[in-house]
């Protein structure tokens, strides 16, 4: 993704560089296994992380935060920069549509973080937090996905994540994730399930549709990348490799191939009008 030498966003809090606890969280399989459920968190990404503290409380550690590498910080330029190109886009497009887009923060953390959400840790996953409306990210989170879940990496992997967790954000400003918090009442486990999906897989249409708006800033390979952490993290991916069988009424992000779908309708036609996933759930 081309980014060197471009604006960068200035609402990005890094806190990588900050002392303070950092939670030993489910070494292991229990890890990965909370890691990849809560990967792409939306709204309630750090609850799960919140019980496996709790469960682990005598394992906690306290450690003082290392001082932040070349690489981490050129890590962060760019996520400053893929935020910056959310912002123009989005801005864009809620103009064009006769709305004032509202910009999120975007966290950068090690370890641990406390947020409007409540405590989470880095077994969360990036998520969004609707209570301060930031998106939370410990970027170690892409090193797993590469080598523990074998999707490709890459820098538009991140970029790709970073759009995703925007969605959720979009989400909230036009009052989508409200009226689906509201329709779950009452539903039993598998059809409220059913709604989170609808958000998840609109939320990568979303990301396809900043990726179209930013076509002139892909690099060839890019968006394969972005597939390839799509495909990783589907519910059915996860669930066939963790426990070697998938159980559909407990999915909440929705199929690989779903996944992919929707993020390559975002980009293919890069019209929020589109993004019709609640209505084809029903």
């Amino acid at each position: 993704m081309k980014w060197l030498g471009r604006r960068q966003s200035d609402n990005v809090e890094d806190r990588r560089g900050l002392s303070g606890g950092k939670v030993a969280v489910g070494g292991g399989v229990i890890g990965i296994i909370i890691l990849l459920l809560n990967v792409f968190g939306g709204e309630t990404g750090q609850t799960v992380g919140n019980v496996l503290q709790q469960m682990q409380g005598g394992q906690q550690q306290t450690e003082a935060a290392a001082p932040l590498s070349k690489e981490e910080k050129e890590m962060g330029d760019f996520v400053r920069v893929v935020l910056a190109y959310n912002e123009d886009t989005w801005s864009r497009i809620f103009e064009e549509n006769g709305m004032t887009y509202e910009k999120p923060k975007l966290v950068l953390f090690r370890g641990s973080v406390e947020t409007a959400c409540g405590g989470a840790s880095s077994a969360s996953g990036p998520f969004y937090c609707p209570g301060d409306r930031k998106v939370y990210m410990d970027l170690d989170f892409f090193e797993e996905l590469k080598t523990k879940f074998g999707a490709k990496g890459g820098d538009f992997a991140i970029a790709y994540v970073i759009s995703h967790e925007i969605g959720h954000h979009i989400q909230t400003l036009l009052g989508t994730s409200e009226k689906m918090r509201e329709e779950q009442q009452g539903k039993s486990e598998a059809e409220a399930n059913k709604l989170s999906v609808a958000l998840e897989l609109q939320a990568d249409f979303y990301a396809g549709v900043w990726a179209h708006y930013n076509k002139e800033n892909l690099d060839a390979g890019d968006i394969e990348e972005a597939l390839s952490a799509a495909n990783a993290v589907g519910d059915d991916a996860i669930q066939s490799k963790m426990q070697g069988h998938v159980v559909p009424d407990s999915f909440t992000h929705g199929t690989s191939e779903q996944r992919m779908y929707w993020f390559k309708k975002g980009f293919n036609s890069g019209d929020i009008k589109q993004g019709t996933t609640f209505e084809e759930i029903r």
